[in-house]
């Protein structure tokens, strides 16, 4: 790899992946569509990009689930970045109704974080709004987060980053997973699976799978602690941005914006790691 110009792929199965490889080929990167796991070869780091995780994963388990096994071998050894849908395949941990898939939600996980789909509501609530620039960033200035059908990350495991928050009301078919959420721990049940609103889990080596377990008196410090409603609203504190090392995660799309800011981060994540 030349320190100026790292080999980024871009996962094309579905989403906004031209808009990304453009950000980043305008930042001096080279960029290269990736449909298959021999596209995987030679790449310095690689995008997951926004769209729609729901297809993503029909498409990627297609043919025996071969590029999901080929994107976890990849996410141990080189740098990733997931963007809204993106984000939810690096998910551990996700909730949110779906009506297209009965089996769940193929992921790739890696990422300890409990994120809810479409906590920002459906494609025509889609908006734009004021969000943390990324670290390091010579330009403090917010960020223009765009948020499509965009996830939410709820909770964020002991050993991530967190890069930004932002407070935000769920919409309707999120809060009402939320409710559920709460009544389920306020009944002292271990929620981290909700087969009732299509939630699901992936482990390393397990696969998916729904699984409902009910706490002893000894296992409540394991229970999952929700960010609470503001007094008069239901809008919540939720988490943006997220990084584990060489993995990162936003809920917005920043390739759909001028500012490469994001974009800059990432690649500089990767020439660190190429560097190492």
């Amino acid at each position: 790899m030349s320190a100026e110009s790292p080999l980024i792929g871009v996962l094309a199965l579905q989403g906004a992946f031209e808009e990304h490889q453009s950000c980043l080929e305008s930042l001096g990167c080279k960029t290269r569509q990736v449909r298959t796991p021999q596209e995987l070869e030679d790449l310095d780091g690689i995008v997951l990009p926004g769209g729609e995780s729901t297809a993503m994963g029909l498409i990627g388990t297609s043919g025996g689930g071969n590029m999901w096994e080929a994107l976890k071998d990849f996410r141990r050894k080189k740098p990733m970045w997931g963007t809204c849908a993106g984000m939810i395949l690096l998910a551990e941990k996700c909730i949110g109704a779906s009506a297209v898939i009965e089996d769940g939600q193929a992921l790739i996980g890696g990422v300890d974080v409990l994120v809810c789909r479409n906590y920002f509501g459906s494609q025509i609530s889609s908006f734009e709004m004021a969000t943390p620039p990324p670290p390091g960033a010579s330009d403090r200035s917010s960020f223009p987060g765009v948020f499509i059908r965009a996830p939410a990350i709820l909770t964020a495991g002991p050993d991530l980053e967190v890069l930004g928050k932002v407070t935000a009301t769920p919409c309707r078919q999120a809060a009402v997973v939320l409710r559920e959420l709460e009544a389920r721990i306020a009944k002292g049940e271990d929620v981290v699976m909700m087969g009732v609103v299509d939630a699901l889990e992936r482990k390393e080596g397990e696969g998916i799978f729904y699984k409902d377990v009910k706490k002893d008196a000894t296992s409540a410090a394991s229970g999952i602690s929700l960010p609470g409603a503001a007094d008069g609203s239901n809008a919540r504190e939720v988490i943006c941005a997220v990084r584990k090392g060489s993995v990162l995660c936003t809920a917005f799309h920043p390739e759909l914006t001028q500012d490469t800011r994001w974009h800059s981060y990432f690649v500089k994540m990767v020439q660190e790691s190429s560097a190492s």
